[in-house]
């Protein structure tokens, strides 16, 4: 959406059409090749730009350090000089989720890490604020510790928790489930979605929703994502990033296609605007079914609006989600393959965005919607073969138990022909 880019746009300074004397400059390039990068971000302390064709950057004011990032890339942070040289590493996302819980169990948590070390991945996702509403961290948030958010602590010290993932070499993601937020809409029900007789609307797993065009519900979430960036997490992912897939709700606004879109982009946008100086990475989730469909699937998740205003988008394409098919396309589990290549493929047919803006979820539990199949070796080395083959940045697996199979993905790992970054 406009309003949401022109908000990123606005943190870039200007003054009086005119360029202040630069007081760092420098180049942004590929390790690997050495070729310049294009719109990769550098960021200091206050200040924001992007890099030319040449992969040439200028900041105006002086500073302590400077970051910089691009999207396939590692990011980076350097003591700031007069020239400065920034040779990102290319870095492709291979995932797995660990759950709020999860976190917390020795046996669960040392079963990713060395399912990761075995496997060759290189990437965690944890639950910052998980699907209850519940922060995992000791947050300084007042309203989150108004609202008990704090109900239950399963990262004590997220700092070092970070750095215990770095040291692994595992690229850290902080997943923060947005909109539905049990807590917050009991604290602040004039912040809530309602019925249509006024009382908080309840969803089918009994969790109320906070309205997504509520700008102090923006703020209370950017606030938790600037906590966990301050935290040293590598990227900032909003789950739930929607409305309520449910009809006849009352929000703050008339619920309309426009309105919905509206609120979602300018929220993402905020949220960039807020979190670009902490160099970190902007993702966001979405249903897979909106690859495909031309507006908004009644939640506000339109792919052409979530482009511009995050680095990723992960479409939650698992087979068994995909309860009408695909078309061409019955039975999605007799061709996971198909589901997540073809559906990668209309996405970017769609948005004309490069390959590397999709970062897909894909499925590493059984079925639940069609014939109960236990998902195992085929099921994952075919979602995993798409996701490859369409260019995306990479892939994260979903199991909300936290196991992963490690000698099956370490197989994979020889197979579809993965290494260690």
């Amino acid at each position: 959406m406009v309003a949401a880019a022109v908000a990123v746009l606005s943190i870039m300074r200007i003054v009086g059409g005119q360029s202040p004397p630069a007081a760092i400059a420098g180049q942004v390039v590929d390790a690997a090749t050495h070729k310049p990068i294009q719109d990769a971000w550098v960021t200091s302390q206050e200040e924001v730009t992007r890099t030319d064709g040449e992969g040439r950057f200028v900041l105006h004011k002086k500073a302590k350090a400077v970051g910089a990032r691009a999207s396939g890339y590692a990011r980076t942070t350097s003591i700031a000089s007069g020239n400065m040289l920034f040779s990102l590493p290319p870095l492709q996302i291979r995932g797995v989720y660990l759950s709020f819980f999860g976190v917390s169990s020795a046996v669960l948590r040392d079963g990713v890490f060395e399912a990761a070390r075995q496997a060759h991945l290189n990437a965690v996702v944890v639950d910052i604020k998980g699907d209850r509403g519940w922060i995992s961290y000791p947050t300084h948030v007042k309203m989150a510790l108004d609202a008990g958010a704090n109900h239950s602590i399963t990262i004590p010290n997220p700092t070092a928790f970070t750095s215990d993932l770095h040291k692994r070499g595992l690229y850290a993601i902080a997943r923060i489930v947005t909109f539905k937020d049990n807590p917050f809409a009991h604290l602040r029900p004039d912040l809530a979605v309602k019925t249509t007789d006024g009382r908080l609307f309840v969803d089918r797993e009994g969790f109320s929703w906070t309205d997504p065009s509520q700008k102090a519900v923006w703020e209370y979430n950017i606030a938790i994502a600037v906590e966990a960036a301050q935290e040293g997490f590598d990227e900032i992912e909003f789950d739930y990033v929607r409305f309520p897939d449910q009809k006849g709700l009352v929000f703050s606004k008339p619920n309309s296609e426009a309105n919905r879109r509206q609120a979602i982009a300018d929220f993402l946008g905020e949220a960039r605007k807020r979190l670009v100086l902490y160099n970190v990475f902007l993702s966001a989730d979405d249903f897979g079914y909106t690859c495909w469909n031309e507006g908004d699937t009644g939640i506000g998740q339109c792919l052409a609006d979530l482009g511009p205003v995050v680095d990723y988008i992960s479409p939650m394409l698992y087979p068994s989600s995909f309860q009408y098919g695909i078309p061409g396309l019955r039975n999605p589990l007799s061709d996971p393959y198909r589901i997540v290549f073809a559906s990668l493929e209309k996405a970017k047919e769609r948005t004309k965005f490069p390959a590397i803006t999709f970062r897909p979820w894909l499925q590493a539990f059984n079925d639940y919607a069609f014939d109960k199949r236990k998902f195992g070796k085929a099921e994952l080395k075919a979602q995993i073969k798409a996701a490859q083959d369409a260019g995306s940045d990479g892939w994260l697996l979903w199991d909300p138990r936290n196991r992963y199979p490690t000698a099956v993905l370490e197989e994979l790992s020889r197979e579809l022909g993965w290494a260690r970054p």
